[in-house]
């Protein structure tokens, strides 16, 4: 957190001072929530300003006669007026820093209690759906697998709550994982096919493929393995070894990035798997954070 006397500095100043923004964007990196309260109460303050210079125009004196320096000082005297009256609670930048912070993940959101991570084991969705956090075992999954992660980060630089999220998004928090045909787990936490190379177990089930962004039912032999922590290994193998998802590992450093990063290098054929994960992974952070 910031020392209180930055935190005060943040809502002060004159309105149309550049020296605000770039202390705002400095800001950011050390307390985002700051920056954004101060970015919704600036533009609660833009708003206003329009609204002052609308009412001038149309109920005050005539202004038109005005000369430069005086319609400048006018100006100036309306933004700092609405600098000021910004930010109040109730007002419009409560509901805009509430906006902005949903949309950047830093909203605190519901945290579901920590449970067994599989305690309702389930075959895949029948049909496409975005990944909901279920009431109890969240947490839960983000604790059992955090030591493979970390070891699967130290491999290939992908943050480790990155490719949890992923396992979530793909697992819908570990409810519904691949199961073989007499129920028992394969293990597979990132939904990876057994191509021809692949020489081990396999579990065959029915999955959504997207063709043309429309979603269809296919049979698909995918990966089996002995453990959680062999699914995280040979995910990270993978993003390491292959060509195709090298830029992956690149841009790996946001959580945009990295979701958007596979859907371009075709991890999965679903249109809307980057926004998808990109939630998860702001949701995985939270949870850490909770759980730390």
């Amino acid at each position: 957190m910031l020392p209180r006397a930055s935190m005060a500095a943040l809502p002060s100043g004159l309105a149309g001072d550049a020296r605000a923004l770039d202390a705002l964007q400095s800001r950011a990196a050390l307390d985002p929530k700051a920056a954004v309260r101060e970015a919704a109460r600036q533009f609660e303050a833009l708003f206003m300003n329009e609204v002052m210079k609308s009412m001038r125009a149309t109920t005050m004196a005539d202004t038109s006669g005005q000369d430069a320096g005086s319609a400048m000082g006018t100006s100036l005297l309306d933004g700092q007026f609405a600098l000021e009256l910004s930010g109040r609670p109730g007002g419009l930048s409560d509901a805009i820093m509430r906006q902005l912070q949903h949309q950047m993940g830093l909203a605190p959101g519901p945290i579901p209690a920590t449970g067994s991570a599989n305690d309702t084991p389930a075959p895949l969705a029948a049909r496409p759906a975005p990944t909901a956090i279920p009431q109890a075992g969240a947490a839960g999954f983000v604790q059992q697998h955090e030591a493979a992660a970390k070891a699967a980060e130290a491999a290939t630089g992908i943050p480790a709550g990155f490719m949890v999220a992923q396992a979530a998004q793909e697992t819908g928090w570990g409810r519904k994982e691949i199961r073989h045909a007499d129920g028992t787990p394969s293990y597979n936490l990132f939904g990876i096919k057994a191509g021809a190379d692949w020489k081990g177990p396999t579990a065959s089930v029915t999955t959504t493929e997207y063709t043309h962004g429309r979603p269809h039912k296919v049979v698909a032999r995918f990966r089996a393995y002995g453990s959680y922590a062999e699914s995280f290994a040979d995910y990270a193998r993978l993003m390491k070894s292959s060509p195709r998802y090298q830029q992956v590992v690149a841009s790996a450093g946001t959580a945009a990035g990295f979701a958007q990063g596979l859907q371009r290098a075709g991890y999965a054929t679903d249109p809307a798997y980057a926004e998808k994960l990109t939630r998860v992974i702001n949701t995985t952070l939270r949870l850490q954070r909770s759980v730390a």
